[in-house]
């Protein structure tokens, strides 16, 4: 079974959803506005933002025609409380414990 931390570190593993993220914590942004940035189809934007709905870390409203994505402020306490547990209370260096979750993926279960 999947816990609801693993959901959000999937959701933050990769970095065009993190830069997502951190685009976000401006302000809500429109759908079209959020993937102009990128060099993606929109479709290929929606994909990521769907994984991030899936993990609560944002939420998506209509407004008239237009779609805009919110950042959910609690939607890290989870796995910031994981993460204390640990000894890192600084912040997260996101790009290394990324690296860490391919290593472990990729590692030989027993």
């Amino acid at each position: 079974m999947v816990s609801h931390l693993d959901i959000v570190f999937t959701a933050l593993a990769d970095s065009t959803r993190r830069e997502i993220l951190s685009m976000l914590l401006e302000d809500d942004m429109a759908v079209t506005d959020v993937a102009a940035p990128f060099d993606m189809s929109l479709a290929a934007i929606s994909k990521h933002l769907q994984v991030l709905s899936a993990a609560a870390l944002i939420s998506q409203e209509k407004r008239g025609r237009v779609k805009w994505c919110k950042l959910e402020p609690d939607a890290l306490r989870e796995a910031s409380v994981w993460m204390k547990g640990f000894g890192q209370m600084e912040g997260i260096d996101l790009d290394a414990f990324e690296r860490f979750l391919d290593q472990e993926e990729l590692a030989p279960r027993t």
